[in-house]
């Protein structure tokens, strides 16, 4: 096991850091905490321009209904402009395409390489703020992940830390980003481990919890500190019903996967549309248009749809059409690679078809219509784990974006029901999908083409999984990837130095450093070596 290089940081930066890991560690919590505050403000202003453009919108159809039809066709003039400044924005800075979260697991996994974090910060937010105020069917909390792990890149820059302390602020940022976005700091802390790391590193942890308090703290003072959707007052549902609860999880879960196989194929659908690609965001946008005259309520994210379910009592044909239409919708306004998330748009389409499995029940099984809403909470949850493969998050967001500690025992039961439906059918995280199609789509360099140098210094921590190849084996017996350097080895409290008799245990957390220009090949031989789940097939 051997690394090379001559990069930074430098042979006794890397020693001094290991002496010192529990004040590294406690560094990176302060850094995080200026890493959210930054965060916490883009994402902050992010929600205020969306904020104003439902609104604003609402009122432009409402003006166009009652005026002259070239009031209309200046709109549509303005439509296809829009859609020109998205591709062109694309264009200059290809990491704002789409929803952001896949580039940013990307750059954590040394598959990608980062780009100017102003540059994605400007990007982003424009094309978000085009599109989904224009009406498109995609969500801010993509674009806010992304957001927050450029600003996060941004304060490690502006600080002069090494790269390897980089990728901590990174994902100290995306964590803020999701915290900032849905006043939601818990499941921010949890997403960015169990979605973009897929390990509880200690170090991760603390930093990430202190950069996911700041940034809600932030929006919490501009938004208040209520919950992001209005759901109080939900009874708690009688234990007979929890078979009912189980069947929403095993039904949802399977519309889950029929999600990402279909947001696959909208992209492949917009790869062999005989259109410029500078026109192509014009298709939904003008979709968007019409909508807006016929069924208002499936344009943008779709909060607001969300929060009128409790109080509004559509008719079982109406949410019918929603959900098929909003289903569609998103398809047309993702696979266009335009800023903007699919987390708002699928906890809407979840939301809707959870109202429409409660209104079946309560017509045809004769339930009490008081649970309806239930459904629709818990339906939100359970359509979030099944596309994203992350039960954990699913059932901790929705608890902080509904305020309701007291249904976290249904919530976690319709979670790991629609996770098992999803696991059964094969279905692969959203997130990872997206981000192989990334990597597919790249023009394949052959290796030796390829300038290979090390770079700087990178910090891995990896927790050893229960029966992982490297469980109960001596260090000198395990075969290391090249360029890599096993460097420390954290048991409970205790921080080891490793030498070639030190046995490895199950629960260990292991830290290797490795060249940024190898990062990659080494991310994906650990996840082999530790039993994690690969990130890319």
């Amino acid at each position: 096991m051997s690394i090379k290089g001559n990069g930074s940081p430098s042979g006794s930066y890397i020693r001094k850091l290991l002496e010192h890991w529990r004040d590294f560690r406690l560094k990176l919590f302060f850094e995080g905490i200026l890493a959210g505050a930054f965060a916490g403000l883009v994402v902050v202003g992010f929600r205020l321009v969306l904020a104003w453009a439902g609104p604003a919108r609402d009122r432009l159809f409402g003006a166009l209904r009652s005026s002259a039809p070239g009031w209309t066709a200046l709109w549509v003039v303005c439509l296809i402009g829009i859609a020109v400044i998205l591709a062109w924005l694309i264009e200059k800075v290809p990491m704002s395409t789409g929803s952001g979260i896949p580039q940013v697991k990307g750059i954590l996994a040394g598959l990608l390489q980062a780009a100017s974090w102003i540059k994605i910060v400007g990007a982003k937010f424009a094309g978000g703020f085009l599109g989904i105020g224009a009406g498109l069917s995609l969500g801010r909390e993509g674009p806010s992940v992304q957001l927050g792990a450029a600003a996060g890149q941004g304060v490690s820059r502006l600080l002069g830390r090494p790269a390897l302390e980089e990728r901590y602020m990174l994902t100290c940022g995306a964590s803020a980003g999701l915290s900032a976005a849905f006043n939601a700091p818990l499941a921010g802390v949890v997403f960015a481990l169990e979605e973009l790391h897929k390990t509880f590193s200690p170090a991760l942890l603390t930093s990430a919890i202190g950069a996911s308090v700041t940034a809600d703290l932030v929006s919490r003072f501009v938004f208040g500190q209520g919950p992001v959707f209005d759901f109080h007052n939900i009874p708690l549902m009688p234990f007979p019903y929890y078979l009912l609860i189980v069947i929403l999880g095993l039904v949802v879960g399977a519309f889950g996967v029929l999600f990402n196989a279909t947001l696959v194929n909208s992209q492949k659908f917009y790869e062999k549309l005989p259109l410029p690609a500078r026109l192509k965001p014009a298709l939904p946008l003008l979709t968007a248009g019409v909508l807006g005259f016929v069924l208002p309520q499936v344009l943008g994210g779709g909060a607001r749809l969300i929060n009128s379910l409790p109080q509004m009592h559509y008719a079982l044909s109406l949410l019918l059409v929603i959900l098929a239409v909003k289903f569609l919708f998103t398809m047309l306004s993702y696979g266009t690679g335009a800023p903007g998330g699919i987390f708002m748009p699928l906890l809407t389409i979840g939301a809707v078809a959870g109202t429409v499995y409660g209104s079946v029940a309560a017509q045809y099984l004769h339930i009490d219509p008081l649970y309806i809403n239930n459904f629709s909470m818990l339906a939100m949850a359970a359509y979030f784990s099944a596309i994203v493969k992350a039960p954990v998050t699913g059932s901790i967001l929705i608890l902080e974006m509904t305020g309701n500690i007291e249904q976290l025992l249904p919530l976690i039961t319709v979670c790991m029901s629609a996770y098992i439906a999803s696991d059964l059918l094969e279905g692969k995280p959203v997130y990872d999908v997206l981000l192989n199609r990334m990597l597919a789509r790249r023009r394949p360099i052959p290796e030796q083409a390829l300038p290979q140098p090390d770079g700087e210094m990178q910090i891995l921590e990896k927790v050893v999984g229960l029966e992982a190849p490297v469980c109960d084996k001596r260090i000198c017996d395990i075969d290391w990837p090249e360029h890599s350097l096993l460097v420390g080895i954290r048991r409970g409290e205790e921080d080891l130095i490793p030498a070639r008799d030190t046995v490895i245990y199950q629960g260990d957390y292991l830290i290797v450093i490795s060249g940024s220009g190898k990062l990659s090949r080494v991310h994906s031989c650990l996840q082999e070596l530790t039993g994690e789940e690969k990130t890319v097939s």
